[in-house]
């Protein structure tokens, strides 16, 4: 399978542009920046959809070992990872091993455009269906609180500050769940590490960011 079709088309993700998120949301970031971002967002998504499918899982693998270094004992713990698109790390496998380790493994949803995630628990071979913009989510159980929330990333910087698709859905997520927030951690190429993603005041950082090379932040 080629680096240029091993996504499904069907598949979209969240909106990538300042018109398309919610008013509110919107009019918190000035033009120029919004501007900018939109723009890295597209030169990075496209960097990222020229990697083959052999360097992304070579990546993913590096990813794991990283993160098993960073959380240690996971047991009790309920981490929320991501379904893959877009060329995107596929951690799968790891959040599949989980429950051997005494953690749980979840998914997040998107339960109605512009408010914050929902959680819900997942496992190899539970029913999904298609949540906004086709990602698939799991069809049913109860929501969860996770304890640790996974966040891939178009790009990042030093601070630990995320560049997303652009719906500000983790940031509102974050501090929807103040004060007693999960943990953060956002993962993705080393490749989409940047100066700066010019964070505004809504932009909540990562505690930690992880690449197949090592992490920024503790």
């Amino acid at each position: 399978m080629s680096a240029n079709n091993d996504e499904p088309k069907e598949y979209a993700s969240p909106p990538c542009s300042r018109r398309e998120l919610d008013p509110l949301w919107a009019d918190t970031i000035p033009q120029d920046v919004a501007a900018w971002r939109t723009a890295e967002r597209a030169r990075l998504l496209a960097a990222r959809r020229l990697q083959s499918v052999e360097a992304r899982a070579a990546a993913a693998e590096a990813v794991a070992q990283r993160l098993d270094a960073l959380l240690g004992e996971v047991r009790g713990l309920t981490i929320s990872g991501w379904w893959p698109i877009k060329a995107e790390l596929d951690l799968r496998f790891w959040l599949a091993g989980l429950a051997a380790r005494g953690a749980a493994a979840a998914l997040p949803l998107v339960v109605e455009r512009g408010r914050p995630l929902a959680f819900r628990p997942w496992a190899p071979g539970a029913p999904m269906v298609r949540g906004f913009w086709n990602i698939p989510v799991p069809a049913e159980g109860p929501e969860v609180r996770p304890d640790v929330v996974l966040a891939p990333v178009v790009g990042f910087d030093a601070a630990g500050y995320r560049l997303g698709y652009g719906g500000g859905y983790f940031d509102r997520t974050l501090a929807a769940l103040a004060p007693h927030r999960p943990r953060a951690i956002g993962v993705g190429l080393e490749a989409a590490r940047i100066a700066t993603i010019h964070p505004q005041p809504h932009d909540i950082p990562m505690q930690a960011v992880v690449t197949e090379e090592g992490r920024v932040r503790a």
